[in-house]
Order: C-alpha cells, then sequence, then structure tokens
C-alpha cells in the first residue's frame, strides 16, 4: 500500500505546513522512502567524496531530515557532519542515530551556517520542500573552493526555474560544476532525480 504522504509532499504549500508535514511522517519516512529504494543519498555521497577527497574535513547537511543522507555520507567515509533540518520530529530521528558533531533547528529565513569545506543539499531543494531561494542561500554561505552536493528530482525537474538558476549560476562564474548526473531517485516510483556537485568560484 503506499504511502499516503507521497500524494502530499509534493504539492506547493507554505514553509509552517511543510514542516508540520514532515513532522507528522517522521515516524514512518524511512521506511516508506526505503521501500521504494530511495537512491539519492548515496549517489550525492559517493559524487561528493569523488570530488572532494577529503573525508575528514567537516560537512553540513542541510535539510538533514531524519538523518539517511547522514547515513550516505558516513559510508561514502565522510567522518565530521553537523546537521540542520526545519522539522523538530526529523531531527529526532536523526538524533537517535548517532552520527552527527551536532544537530540544529532551522527556520526558513536563517542564514545558512558557513565555514564548512562542503554543504549536502539531499533530497532537500524542490517541489514540497525547500525553495529554489534556498539554493542560492547555500551558495552564498560557501567560502571559495567549497563544495556542494545537492540534486533535483523529477518532479522538480518539471520546472524549468531550477535548472535554469544552476546553469545561470556557473555562467556568471559564481560557482563551477564538477559533477552532474541523472540516476535513479525512487525506482519503486519510476522516479529519476539529478544530481549535481558544485564548487564555489
Amino acid at each position: 500500500m503506499s504511502d499516503p504522504y507521497f500524494d502530499k509532499v509534493y504539492k506547493a504549500r507554505t514553509e509552517d505546513e511543510t514542516r508540520d508535514l514532515y513532522d507528522a511522517w517522521a515516524a514512518t519516512y524511512e521506511q516508506s522512502v526505503e521501500g521504494e529504494g530511495y537512491a539519492t543519498p548515496r549517489r550525492c555521497a559517493e559524487a561528493l567524496h569523488a570530488t572532494l577527497g577529503q573525508a575528514e574535513a567537516p560537512v553540513l547537511d542541510f535539510g538533514c531530515g531524519t538523518g539517511l543522507s547522514g547515513i550516505a555520507l558516513r559510508l561514502a567515509g565522510f567522518t565530521t557532519l553537523d546537521g540542520v533540518d526545519l522539522s523538530p520530529g526529523m531531527l529526532q530521528q536523526a538524533r537517535d542515530k548517532a552520527i552527527y558533531r551536532t544537530l540544529t533547528p532551522i527556520r526558513p529565513d536563517d542564514p545558512v551556517p558557513a565555514g564548512y569545506a562542503a554543504i549536502a543539499a539531499i533530497g532537500v531543494i524542490g517541489a514540497g520542500a525547500a525553495p529554489l531561494a534556498a539554493l542560492d542561500r547555500i551558495f552564498e554561505a560557501l567560502a571559495p573552493g567549497a563544495q556542494c552536493v545537492f540534486s533535483f528530482n523529477d518532479h522538480t525537474l518539471e520546472d524549468p526555474s531550477f535548472e535554469a538558476l544552476v546553469n545561470s549560476r556557473i555562467a556568471e562564474g559564481l560557482i563551477r560544476q564538477l559533477f552532474r548526473e541523472h540516476g535513479d531517485h525512487l525506482p519503486g516510483k519510476n522516479m529519476k532525480s539529478t544530481v549535481y556537485v558544485i564548487e564555489k568560484a
């Protein structure tokens, strides 16, 4: 039986509604997405590890959710992870995994923490989640030479403004693209995602 939250998650709504939805989904989220073969965290973590090459460098897991992205980053070799998320319920699930150095709630208008070798926004930016403006805030938080791995799923890619923003920031010279690949996201739902790794110029 399909999880009813899948029918709700991609619909546009306010940030408060998004937080409430993810709070309500927190207890069953991992079972739901793993049951559909959730592949994007592993793909993102491995791509970042290949480009960054510094396993001990501090990484910010932006929108860490229940910690599935953190587990993927750990399995890829990263050892120093901090997480931030909008949902207290999701943060509690992440806290129970004991893989993060720090876990902090973040509000929609809070500045993105700076000082990291890389920021991961895995399955975070897009339809039903963080708005496109959040990606620009992440880029702004990066120091020159720092990297960001992020993903857009097929629902998000239906809106051309997401890829257009990335392409425009590359054209402006703000960021350099190190990796871009379209591949599995939720195979059980026949959904794919594009994974990007960029470096701040």
